[in-house]
């Protein structure tokens, strides 16, 4: 297995034991290489969040340029969804998993078509 294989592998872990969800592996695949190198850097492949910042990036960067999502308060309403499912405690967020989430919360799997 590749190094992003045994990543999916982790991340779809994460998605079932922390999330309760049961992960469409196609999409999570996707999804994870739409990361591109950061899933390989320790410090770019988490979400930290707690920190506004950062969810501030996730909003731009990924719902409204990736995703094409109008700016709005549902976008936040959606990542503080998303950190509260994943679990506010748990302090390695992965960024393909809350990706993932995230894309599956807005309904834009078609995105990753």
């Amino acid at each position: 297995m590749s190094k992003r294989d045994d990543l999916i592998a982790k991340y779809a872990d994460d998605l079932k034991n922390k999330c309760g969800m049961t992960p469409d592996m196609d999409l999570l695949t996707k999804v994870t290489i739409g990361c591109g190198p950061s899933i390989y850097n320790d410090d770019a492949s988490t979400v930290a969040g707690s920190q506004a910042s950062e969810l501030e990036t996730v909003k731009n960067n990924f719902l409204m340029k990736k995703l094409g999502l109008a700016d709005g308060p549902q976008l936040m309403d959606g990542i503080n969804s998303v950190i509260e499912t994943y679990g506010k405690s748990e302090r390695s967020k992965y960024r393909a998993v809350v990706y993932y989430m995230l894309t599956k919360h807005f309904g834009k799997e078609s995105t990753y078509g």
